[in-house]
């Protein structure tokens, strides 16, 4: 499972993107998502970074995710704040949830986390079918700007408990042809200079160009697609470095 986010990654999530972080896209998705009455379910949800806003100001939004890791955050989360949300345990790639909602997103450019084009086009009409007519696909994705490899950067956070976690990232691939890099990701917790747990990850990122995304969307069967950058609704993305948030409805 070198893929999955597991124990120690939760823990470093929720000290480096608490509740309620936000890079500007809490604020962007509870405008856009504010005339929406029915459920709404946030793929990739994690620990609840945006889904428990979102809840707080009164959307019905579920979650889903693969790491039962970050979903236990999540519920935890919510309790301490009297939230009961629906959150599933599934694959973004392909999952089959019984009801139909009126919006999905995907915030924080996690579906790049899908590394094979052919899962991302299913992945996509996967999206498109559990919405109900008319309904609203919103997701972020962004661009590649750095192509270095066998680079290694190291960061630390401390913890409640006087525990130290190191996380060092080397970049062990960089496929311009695919259009993905590859990371290894290696955890490690100390208690009084000794190792107490660890994990490795392969995160894999996969991106794509604005227009050829857009077709991608259109080839699912999405239309009225709005491209907005750097949280602005409806303004072209001018910066490689921002966000670029796609926005699509499914026919009525």
């Amino acid at each position: 499972m070198l893929n999955s986010y597991g124990e120690l990654c939760t823990e470093v999530y929720e000290l480096s993107k608490p509740v309620g972080y936000s890079f500007g896209d809490i604020e962007y998705y509870a405008e856009r998502l504010q005339e929406i009455q029915g459920k709404i379910l946030e793929i990739a949800c994690g620990s609840g970074r945006v889904l428990i806003p979102l809840l707080s100001s009164g959307l019905k939004v579920e979650g889903i995710d693969n790491s039962l890791f970050m979903l236990e955050a999540c519920r935890r989360k919510c309790g301490e704040r009297g939230l009961r949300p629906r959150l599933f345990e599934g694959d973004m790639r392909q999952f089959n949830l019984e009801d139909e909602y009126e919006a999905l997103i995907i915030p924080g450019g996690s579906l790049q986390l899908i590394e094979s084009r052919a899962d991302i086009e299913n992945a996509l009409k996967c999206y498109y079918d559990h919405l109900g007519a008319g309904g609203m696909f919103i997701a972020d994705i962004f661009l590649e700007t750095d192509f270095e490899i066998n680079t290694v950067k190291t960061r630390l956070w401390e913890t409640e408990n006087e525990e130290t976690i190191t996380l060092e990232e080397k970049r062990i691939e960089v496929n311009l042809i695919e259009q993905r890099t590859v990371s290894l990701l290696k955890y490690e917790k100390w208690k009084d200079g000794h190792l107490i747990q660890s994990e490795l990850q392969r995160f894999p990122l996969r991106w794509y160009g604005v227009h050829e995304f857009r077709m991608m969307l259109e080839k699912a069967g999405f239309s009225e697609i709005v491209i907005s950058g750097n949280y602005e609704y409806g303004a072209a993305p001018e910066h490689a470095e921002h966000m670029i948030t796609f926005e699509a409805r499914k026919g009525v």
